[in-house]
């Protein structure tokens, strides 16, 4: 199996997929006028999108989990074909709406398929998931721009829909090369580390983390549909402006998925990012609905996309994964079931709103961050570590995982430095590093009960580090010394 290659197109499918989510309400009014109807029944189209996720996800999901992850990638990806180049012509509001739910089929179709395909990869923390984030927000942020470029010109809108067709339509070919890795593995640390978790807490954390999916999808999709139009009808900034709100937001999503990726390399707990990271969307969002300073608008949509987007539904899956790890699948399913039913649920109440002002549905939003906020914390708490002797040996194993890790290096160094020594006719023993060894230990330990345990092991250490510098300094000699003797031999 290639790897990148692979991740490189199941990366690209989610660039498509960032602009299928958008492309719909970025092309509103078009739509409208080529339509001949009103925005709210434009609005009530998109709402498809919702009923195919809600008809193929949790169905997908299962299905991936016993018949591979390259099938319903492949279904994803020409299901979205069609859409793109059947919405570009369509005149019949019926067959518009079909599409639509055909639409959300395949990003269930891509999602039942990807983000389990990369946990087989690999990728047990999940920053190859969050990557996808990233990806989705490149496609986020190309389109708009696309966009108002066709509007400046006076073009069709329905290049738009034929430039994600395109890309898709390569893509599919570049796939189908591919080789991939054998589904359903399961991590035994990830098994092990969900058994302490009394059921009810489970139970707790897995509806909790379902409720997360609904929000976490709904406050991006009621933000990307209405946030245009609510900055020019409501706190009157021009097009353009509105324009570039979005494509902000999209920057600071792909800011935001490359500061989680790092964040989670780092070691930082998943449930602290989680709540933190959605607080400060319900913040910035307040900002977004109630200011009317364009510069102030500016930097909040910026941080909103980098908080609300950046990566925090991808890691609510993880957790979720993690707590059933031999059905990854299946949980993918559930989990984004709960995102599809706000796809379908989110366009129709705003919809319903917007009749009263476009003001009164963009701030509905503030309403579905506040219940994010909620789940994840309740998620986080009830994913608290419970201390049993089983999860405190599982976190030593852990542990002693990277101290092994860390110590081959060490030893590598150790080979070079005693290759450095003989070359310079130096000992293998250097007391006075040893002692400056320890002392950086005693001041680097953060508990002066752990210091002299600590200095202990160092000792056994380098005792053992001159063991092996000594034990291959004899080999060598001993290599040497056979060489010459064989070489005087043959003379």
């Amino acid at each position: 199996m290639q790897r990148r290659t692979l991740s490189l197109s199941l990366y690209l499918n989610y660039l498509v997929h960032g602009i299928g989510l958008i492309i719909l309400t970025q092309n509103m009014q078009a739509l409208s006028q080529h339509w001949q109807t009103p925005i709210a029944t434009v609005s009530y189209v998109v709402s498809g999108i919702g009923v195919g996720r809600l008809l193929a996800y949790f169905l997908f999901g299962k299905l991936s989990d016993r018949y591979g992850r390259k099938l319903f990638i492949n279904l994803g990806m020409v299901s979205y074909l069609i859409f793109f180049i059947g919405m570009a012509f369509v005149t019949n509001i019926q067959v518009a709406y079909g599409l639509a739910i055909l639409a959300g089929i395949a990003n269930s179709a891509l999602d039942s398929g990807t983000y389990t395909t990369f946990i087989e990869m690999g990728g047990r923390q999940g920053s190859a998931n969050v990557l996808i984030k990233a990806f989705m927000s490149a496609g986020e942020f190309i389109l708009p721009l696309f966009i108002a470029s066709l509007e400046s010109t006076n073009q069709w809108y329905g290049w738009s829909f034929l430039l994600a067709a395109v890309i898709l339509l390569v893509n599919l070919v570049l796939l189908n090369r591919q080789t991939f890795p054998v589904r359903n593995q399961t991590d035994a640390s990830d098994t092990a580390q969900t058994q302490p978790l009394p059921k009810w807490r489970r139970g707790v954390a897995s509806v909790s983390l379902a409720g997360y999916g609904y929000t976490s999808m709904a406050v991006m999709i009621l933000y990307t549909q209405w946030i245009s139009l609510f900055v020019t009808s409501e706190m009157g900034y021009s097009r353009v402006l509105a324009h570039l709100l979005l494509s902000l937001y999209s920057i600071g999503s792909i800011t935001g998925v490359l500061v989680t990726f790092w964040l989670l390399h780092r070691g930082m707990a998943e449930g602290k990012l989680l709540v933190t990271m959605n607080a400060s969307a319900l913040v910035a969002l307040l900002v977004v609905c109630y200011t009317n300073w364009s510069w102030l608008s500016i930097i909040a949509s910026f941080m909103f996309g980098f908080t609300a987007a950046g990566g925090m539904m991808q890691v609510g899956l993880n957790l979720f994964i993690r707590l059933y790890p031999r059905a990854k699948g299946t949980v993918t399913g559930i989990f984004f079931t709960f995102g599809s039913i706000a796809a379908f649920t989110i366009p129709i109440v705003t919809g319903w709103l917007s009749k009263q002002s476009i003001g009164a549905a963009m701030r509905f939003d503030l309403i579905i961050g506040l219940a994010g906020v909620i789940c994840v914390a309740t998620a986080v708490w009830a994913l608290r570590a419970t201390k049993t002797l089983d999860h405190e040996r599982q976190q030593i194993n852990q542990i002693d995982q990277q101290i092994i890790h860390l110590l081959n290096q060490r030893f590598d160094t150790v080979t070079t430095i005693g290759e450095l020594k003989q070359a310079a006719q130096l000992p293998v023993l250097d007391a006075s590093r040893e002692a400056v060894v320890l002392d950086r230990v005693a001041q680097k330990s953060q508990a002066a009960a752990h210091t002299p345990y600590l200095q202990a092991i160092y000792e056994a250490i380098m005792a053992n580090s001159r063991a092996y510098q000594t034990a291959r300094k004899t080999t060598e000699i001993q290599v040497t010394t056979t060489a010459s003797k064989e070489e005087l031999s043959h003379d």
